[in-house]
């Protein structure tokens, strides 16, 4: 294995002129799958495989099933005959494009089929999910908290569908929001974002994602809903109305606004059509952007961004019968 000792590429170009060559996708991948140093059979745990150079992977010195493996082995790109060429590049482009790339987009970038593209965005969204539980709040930051609609606007469905979106709505009704998923976000000024889908905008399930997330006597923003009536008996509740400004003194909300405006943009720019049983990946997907932006405290670059999403690889799987509910299709 000949890796090119070129620095490590900074720009999408210099990624794309990189990763051509097979001998340094190979070089980067094996520091994050064996992190140790030591390439390990997935299998039985032997250290000691034979390295096939003209395939670039191992073989197991042991007889049984499944002896040859590669770097992909257990990281989202496991079992995928998409080469590492083509799956490197795909990462670094959906971790820095502000708004995101379609599976259109990528498929013609990268000459696979659009359903293999999405596929491809799918497993690289579950890298970019946040790796652990973490608190907003804890240095004294106000920490702003809504939520928002995400679905199709009532005015530009078919007949026949508004008609069906109604029904399933219930007594609240299509143009309530019924028929759109809720999603509730928390963000920390000049720091990180929170947000997840929740299936109601009630109090009680609303607080209790508030205190899993937000640390005790954390000054919380919010609008005036009466969802967030009680959050004082915790935090220092500190109210905005919009019936009479969007911002007064130190009290607003327009950061997590802001979030919700990218996140949108996003979805109706880029993706222009989300299932909401897939609508968390894309959540998951704007948040890690955005808690990776580049800032005065933390100058982060592409690269960086593309350094962290590798390092959260391993470890985890998504097969394509996972992803769309339905068994016996094939993977990718």
């Amino acid at each position: 294995m000949k890796a090119d000792k070129s620095p490590e590429p900074k720009t999408l170009q210099e990624a794309i002129q990189y990763f051509t060559g097979p001998d340094n996708c190979l070089a980067y991948m094996i520091p994050l799958t064996f992190p140790d140093g030591i390439v390990t059979c997935p299998t039985c745990g032997r250290t000691d495989p034979k390295f096939l150079a003209n395939q670039r992977r191992w073989q197991c010195k042991s007889v049984h099933p499944k002896r040859q493996f590669s770097a992909k082995v257990g990281t989202i790109f496991e079992d995928s005959p998409i080469p590492l060429e083509k799956w490197l590049p795909a990462v670094w482009m959906i971790v820095n494009d502000k708004n995101g790339i379609s599976s259109w987009e990528l498929h013609r970038a990268l000459g696979v089929t659009q359903k293999t593209a999405w596929f491809m965005l799918h497993r690289i969204r579950l890298a970019m999910q946040e790796k652990s539980s973490f608190k907003l709040g804890g240095n004294g930051g106000p920490v702003e908290v809504d939520e928002t609609f995400i679905g199709g606007k009532a005015r530009n469905m078919h007949k026949s569908r508004k008609e069906r979106m109604s029904r399933k709505a219930g007594p609240g009704g299509l143009y309530a929001g019924g028929a759109k998923a809720i999603v509730m976000g928390m963000l920390q000024r000049g720091g990180k974002v929170k947000a997840q889908v929740i299936p109601e905008r009630k109090r009680l399930p609303m607080h209790g994602i508030i205190q899993d997330s937000i640390e005790k006597g954390a000054i919380v923003m919010t609008d005036e809903h009466t969802v967030y009536m009680g959050l004082s008996d915790e935090y220092v509740h500190e109210i905005i109305n919009h019936a009479e400004a969007y911002v007064k003194d130190h009290i607003s909300i327009n950061g997590i606004e802001n979030f919700w405006s990218l996140l949108k943009r996003g979805i109706g720019g880029t993706y222009v059509s989300v299932e909401p049983f897939h609508l968390f990946r894309y959540i998951d997907e704007q948040a890690f952007r955005y808690n990776n932006r580049a800032t005065k405290d933390n100058p982060l670059n592409d690269s960086d961004r593309f350094a962290l999403a590798l390092s959260q690889i391993v470890g985890k799987r998504l097969t394509y019968s996972e992803l769309t509910g339905k068994e016996g299709q094939s993977a990718f």
